[in-house]
């Protein structure tokens, strides 16, 4: 297993210059918290959304396919969805074969993404858990390369390519606003900023992985259910990031499947930005008020995923 302490601001920085020709730099949009009826001040979105895939994702997935040696079997990988797709795109981007194994709660948009990347996809069971357990299975079978979604050193230095671009083009923030699943999103940012801005976690009351790990002092089982069931839900965060995390996450901030809804609504209905369940997580905190920034501190928000079907141009 990889030292956390080789997922830092170095490693990161030469894992974006491999990945950089295969993604996206996603755009940095201001936008006044009196917009959405709060108390005026300036809020930054990074719209990671706009990400190949759909998601962040893909940054770790090119990240694994690049860095790692893939065998002729390909790769295979167990998601939610988001990462599922990341890697099905990677894949087929550089020509490896792919199965992903997602469960029945997967939204059909990141479903219909994983089948039109060309990837084999495969359901298995309920919840990411059974999804992760029947790859598990598969890889000591026929031999393919396993991507993890979030414990994987490569995955980390990936996803802190995030924050490399943010501090590039919003050097001054105080605060980010970061969802929080497994973790490697999070994991990687806290990396590279380690400690320099204030890190922010936010996870949905349904799925509260990291608030469990903080309260237990290590990774522990949590409950994974909730509107954001297929992208912020795994069994636990992992290992890897939780050490980064305990360091350089100031807070966990719970909100609920209402306000992570409203998020959703607002920044359609305000900003015309599409975010799943998931990717308007982040949001939910400051809108709902379970986040309050003080009188002149520079917010940002990571918008880290759009897959969903909530927007509807055929109805």
């Amino acid at each position: 297993m990889t030292a956390t302490t080789d997922i830092n601001r170095e490693q990161i920085a030469a894992t974006e210059v491999v990945i950089r020709p295969h993604i996206r730099r996603t755009p940095l949009i201001q936008a006044d918290l009196a917009d959405f009826g709060l108390p005026a001040a300036r809020v930054m979105f990074k719209l990671e959304m706009l990400q190949h895939s759909g998601s962040f994702k893909a940054r770790g997935a090119f990240a694994n396919l690049l860095l790692r040696q893939v065998p002729e079997a390909g790769v295979v990988a167990a998601s939610g969805g988001n990462h599922g797709a990341a890697v099905a795109y990677a894949a087929q981007q550089l020509g490896v074969p792919a199965t992903i194994f997602v469960p029945d709660i997967t939204s059909p948009a990141k479903a219909e993404r994983i089948s039109g990347y060309g990837a084999k996809l495969v359901i298995a069971g309920n919840r990411y858990a059974d999804a992760l357990a029947a790859s598990e299975a598969h890889v000591a079978q026929a031999g393919a390369l396993a991507v993890h979604a979030y414990d994987q050193a490569e995955t980390l230095l990936g996803q802190g390519s995030v924050a490399l671009e943010l501090e590039q083009d919003a050097p001054d923030i105080d605060t980010l606003l970061v969802a929080v699943g497994g973790g490697g999103l999070i994991g990687g940012i806290a990396a590279w900023y380690a400690g320099r801005t204030r890190i922010v976690a936010v996870e949905p009351e349904q799925s509260p992985t990291l608030h469990a790990a903080f309260a237990a002092g290590a990774p522990v089982d949590a409950p994974a259910g909730g509107i954001a069931a297929d992208s912020l839900a795994p069994r636990r965060v992992g290992s890897l990031m939780f050490p980064i995390a305990r360091s350089h996450v100031e807070r966990v901030v719970l909100v609920s499947d209402e306000a992570i809804r409203q998020a959703q609504a607002a920044l359609w209905s305000r900003l015309r930005l599409v975010a799943e369940p998931g990717g308007a997580a982040a949001f939910a905190a400051l809108l709902s008020g379970r986040y309050r920034p003080a009188a002149g501190e520079r917010i940002a928000v990571l918008v880290c995923g759009a897959n969903t079907t909530a927007v509807n141009f055929d109805s």
